[in-house]
């Protein structure tokens, strides 16, 4: 917790904290960015929210718990989406891993899964064959998964996820993006929060509470 509270300490050293400030009023530029450039969505009168987030990230690992209850409580309100993100070629193979599992709609049921593998069972899935292999020990049919991870649609998805990081201006995560006008993050959520919570599930319950007022406000300006 003290490591994450000096990261997220340096992503805010730009802003002012202030004292007893809290997001119960989350304001533009405080909790949550506004795009300069807004996001076509397809999501019609529903709420688009994207995540951007790495499996290797232990900040996305510890906010998945929180935000896939969050996700389920939001129901038909929301679409929910995720995009892996892209950082060299140790995290190909698990970026690959993860659009692998979503074109064969096999993400829910393994998205936690690849997530323990990673911090709880110290696999770093950093190479094409571990990821294979994995996959396989999860009773994943070892050729049909093969194929796919090294088919021409998983590496579409790749190239997509890159031009959404350049559209969206990706830079840290995890990041949340509602509707592709509003950003906001654990460190954006809690720039103005003094003192920290003491903990990650503080911090995480900060941004779903933004996230929870981006939602409304995007709803209202879909009527």
């Amino acid at each position: 917790m003290k490591l994450f509270k000096q990261i997220l300490a340096a992503a805010m050293c730009s802003f002012a904290i202030g004292a007893g400030a809290s997001p119960a009023a989350p304001a533009a530029g405080e909790e949550y960015v506004v795009l300069i450039e807004p996001q076509k969505t397809d999501t019609g009168k529903k709420v688009e929210v994207i995540e951007f987030f790495a499996y290797y990230c232990p900040h996305c690992y510890a906010l998945e718990p929180a935000l896939a209850a969050w996700v389920k409580k939001q129901g038909d309100n929301i679409v929910f989406k995720r995009v892996h993100v892209s950082k060299g070629p140790n995290v190909l193979p698990q970026q690959k891993l993860f659009f692998s599992l979503s074109a064969l709609g096999l993400l829910e049921q393994n998205h936690q899964k690849v997530f323990d593998a990673m911090h709880v069972d110290n696999n770093p899935l950093r190479s094409d064959a571990a990821v294979i292999d994995w996959a396989a020990s999860r009773g994943i049919d070892k050729n049909k998964f093969a194929e796919t991870y090294n088919g021409m649609g998983v590496a579409a998805m790749v190239r997509r996820a890159d031009r959404m990081m350049g559209d969206y201006r990706v830079d840290y995560w995890p990041m949340l993006f509602v509707d592709g006008k509003y950003m906001t993050s654990p460190a954006e959520a809690n720039k103005r929060v003094n003192p920290l919570p003491d903990d990650e599930a503080g911090l995480h319950a900060n941004a779903l509470q933004v996230l929870d007022f981006l939602v409304a406000k995007a709803k209202a300006e879909k009527k």
